[in-house]
C-alpha cells in the first residue's frame, strides 16, 4: 500500500472466523480501499497469537504515530478466542447496543474491539458473527420478517420479528458431514468434489420424511458401495441430503410458511435454496461476506455516535 493509501485508512474490518480470517481497510465513507484474508481462523491460535495474525495481513494499513481502530466480529471474541466479549440475550436486535470488549495489543498503531455475540437461555443457543450478518441484512432491508438462515460448519435458523432476533436455532450438519466424509467409514465411498443432483434431491426428501432412519441410511451407502459399486458421486450427494433433510424436518416449525433469507457462501447457500424450494420455500439469497461488512459498517458506525458500549 502506498503512503498515501496508508493515511487514507480510517478504520479496520474483521471476521475472524474458526478457519479463516478476513480484514477490510476503510476510508472515508466507509469505503473500501483494501482487502485481505488468511487461514489463522480462531481454532489455529492461541490467544497470544491474534494480535500478530493480524498485523500479517493488515500492518501496511497501519501509518507510525497513529492509532488505527479495529472493530471484528465473530469467533475472536470466543472463550478460546482473542479475548472472551460477553453475548446480548434474545429478543434483542442484533447488535442492539453495539457492545464491545476491547482485545490486549502491544502495538501503539492498533486499538482492537470485538463486538459481543447472542445467547438464547432456553433452550441454550450461542452465536458469534451471524448477529452481524443479520444487522447487514436489516441495514438493506429494514422491514424483513421471517427467518434467516445461515448455512455453515454451524447453521443457524434464525427468526427475525419486528427487527429483532427472536430465538435461533443451531444445527451442527457442516460439522457432521465433515465429520461423515473424512473420519467415518463413508470416507472410503465418497467423493467430495464429486456430485449427483438427482441423487442429492432424492435423499434430501426421504430423509424430511422419514428422518428417524438417519443413521440407517447413512450406512446403506457404505453397504451399498461395497455390493453393488455405488459411485462416488452418488454417495457424496446422498450424504448430504440425508443431512440436510434431516436439518429441514427439524427446523420445519421455523421456517415452514415464512419468508426465508438464506445468508452464504453461494455453493451452499445453494444447496439450501434448492432443498427449501422442494418444500414450496422460494428464499432471496445473499452473499454472506457483503452482509457481514455491511454490519461491521453499521456497528463501526453506532460505536462512532457514542451508543453504548
Amino acid at each position: 500500500m502506498s503512503a498515501s493509501t496508508e493515511s487514507a485508512v480510517s478504520w479496520i474490518a474483521v471476521d475472524w472466523g474458526t478457519t479463516h480470517m478476513r480484514a477490510w481497510a476503510m476510508g472515508a465513507e466507509d469505503r473500501v480501499l483494501e482487502r485481505a484474508e488468511s487461514a489463522d481462523g480462531m481454532g489455529r491460535l492461541e490467544a497470544t497469537q491474534f494480535e500478530a495474525a493480524l498485523l500479517a495481513v493488515a500492518d501496511d494499513w497501519l501509518a507510525p504515530g497513529r492509532t488505527t481502530d479495529v472493530l471484528v466480529c465473530g469467533m475472536a471474541g470466543a472463550r478460546t478466542g482473542w479475548v472472551e466479549s460477553g453475548y446480548e440475550t434474545l429478543p434483542c436486535r442484533p447488535q442492539s447496543k453495539r457492545n464491545t470488549v476491547t482485545a490486549p495489543v502491544s502495538d501503539p498503531r492498533l486499538r482492537a474491539r470485538i463486538l459481543y455475540g447472542l445467547k438464547q437461555v432456553a433452550p441454550a443457543d450461542v452465536m458469534r458473527g451471524e448477529e452481524t450478518q443479520i444487522a447487514g441484512l436489516l441495514t438493506r432491508n429494514p422491514s424483513f420478517e421471517g427467518i434467516v438462515c445461515l448455512p455453515g460448519t454451524h447453521t443457524k435458523w434464525v427468526s427475525v420479528e419486528a427487527g429483532s432476533v427472536a430465538k435461533f436455532t443451531t444445527v451442527m450438519t457442516g460439522e457432521l458431514y465433515s465429520l461423515l466424509v473424512r473420519q467415518s467409514i463413508l470416507r472410503q465411498s465418497v467423493d467430495e468434489a464429486a456430485w449427483n443432483e438427482a441423487a442429492f434431491a432424492e435423499a434430501c426428501d426421504r430423509a424430511f420424511t422419514a428422518p428417524s432412519r438417519l443413521t440407517a441410511d447413512l450406512f446403506s451407502i457404505r453397504a451399498e458401495q461395497l455390493l453393488s459399486a455405488l459411485d462416488p458421486a452418488t454417495a457424496n450427494a446422498r450424504v448430504s441430503g440425508y443431512l440436510l433433510g434431516a436439518e429441514l424436518a427439524a427446523t420445519r416449525d421455523l421456517w415452514s410458511g415464512r419468508d426465508v433469507a438464506i445468508v452464504g457462501a453461494a455453493r451452499l447457500a445453494g444447496l439450501y435454496g434448492r432443498a427449501l424450494g422442494c418444500h414450496g420455500v422460494a428464499p432471496d439469497t445473499h452473499d454472506a461476506e457483503d452482509l457481514t461488512l455491511s454490519g461491521l459498517i453499521a456497528a463501526h458506525r453506532a460505536t462512532e455516535q457514542g451508543e453504548p458500549s
